[in-house]
């Protein structure tokens, strides 16, 4: 995939593929003159599992394909460079304080992780079967 492309680009195509379940084992690998990062994080995000350069030797090429195929990810050597310095430039996470969540019940933590995944209280309901006042007063803590 490249992506500029007339009609669609190559990022939007990507998208398309990539939630399509019909397509589920389809892979697609990026192949592009234009290695802005901003291209390489949207092309991980709409789905790719390569990113690669149209410089690469051909042979190089044959070989991500396969890997690719093969359902392992693959992105070229100066685009996992940028990576990994934009990835070690990011701020540590904080570890979760396991004590203070030992005193949480089984269903709360159920609660917080759905909350995790950014539902609402309403949708944290259906899910745990359970009225939305419950859910809130899970949400709301002790």
């Amino acid at each position: 995939m490249d992506i500029r492309m007339p009609v669609l680009d190559g990022l939007e195509a990507t998208r398309r593929i990539s939630s399509d379940a019909r397509l589920a084992g389809v892979h697609v690998v990026i192949l592009t003159t234009f290695e802005l990062d901003e291209y390489v994080f949207e092309a991980i995000r709409a789905g790719a599992s390569g990113f690669l350069v149209k410089d690469i030797e051909p042979d190089d090429l044959r070989e991500a394909v396969r890997v690719v195929a093969a359902g392992d990810a693959l992105l070229s050597p100066g685009v996992t460079r940028r990576l990994i310095t934009e990835f070690a430039a990011q701020p540590a996470r904080a570890r979760p304080d396991l004590e203070r969540l030992s005193v949480l019940t089984d269903r709360e933590r159920e609660v917080m992780a759905l909350v995790a995944t950014g539902l609402g209280n309403d949708e944290i309901a259906r899910r745990l079967f359970m009225s939305p006042a419950t859910a809130k007063t899970h949400v709301a803590g002790r």
